[in-house]
């Protein structure tokens, strides 16, 4: 059975964008920063998306995130899961109305009856490799506060943002248990176990 792992870059004051996002600047202003790890990596951020992208059957986004990776900045063929590793494992995209046009038709699936649903098609692919649901910030907060995720993964940027998305707001209290920590020159990689 698949584990479902919500996983994503976020600041040390808590946000997964800069201010300002949008399909074109998926970032927002200074969110650059927050994927250096990936996109320009050592040997630990190497080894860490080396060891998540085989791990990895099918990925779950929401829809604003399909804006920016569909987008004129977001994926190419050099570009794409896994940052520059190509990995192209099917990606399950949660939205209510499918895009009349997609750039990278053949990378995306739509699902129209709800994130559960999403996670449930993506298992399914998945057999019994890792279901990576990559973000925005409301589709992973959407999952943890449905209990949908086995495992937190935050890769912690040394950036302060100081405003943009914030990825933890609105979520009820609840224990977490580490189950990983691994320091890289640019990231703190945590994984955390959610009972």
């Amino acid at each position: 059975m698949a584990r479902v792992i919500a996983d994503i870059s976020i600041s040390l004051d808590g946000f997964v964008t800069g201010p300002d996002p949008n399909p074109e600047h998926g970032l927002g202003r200074g969110g650059e920063g927050l994927h250096t790890w990936a996109l320009h990596p050592d040997s630990v951020d190497a080894d860490v998306l080396d060891e998540a992208v085989a791990a990895t059957g099918a990925v779950v986004m929401g829809r604003r995130l399909f804006d920016v990776v569909d987008g004129p900045n977001g994926w190419n063929d050099d570009l794409g899961y896994g940052a520059g590793r190509n990995a192209e494992p099917p990606v399950l995209v949660v939205t209510r109305t499918p895009p009349d046009r997609v750039r990278l038709a053949d990378r995306f699936t739509f699902v129209i009856d709800g994130l559960a649903s999403a996670i449930a098609k993506a298992s399914a692919v998945a057999g019994d490799r890792d279901v990576v649901i990559m973000g925005g910030a409301e589709t992973v907060r959407s999952a943890l506060a449905a209990g949908l995720a086995h495992e937190l993964r935050l890769h912690l940027a040394p950036v302060l943002l100081g405003g943009g998305t914030p990825l933890f707001t609105g979520l009820p209290p609840r224990p977490l248990r580490q189950i990983h920590a691994r320091p890289s020159g640019q990231a703190t990689h945590l994984t955390y176990r959610i009972d």
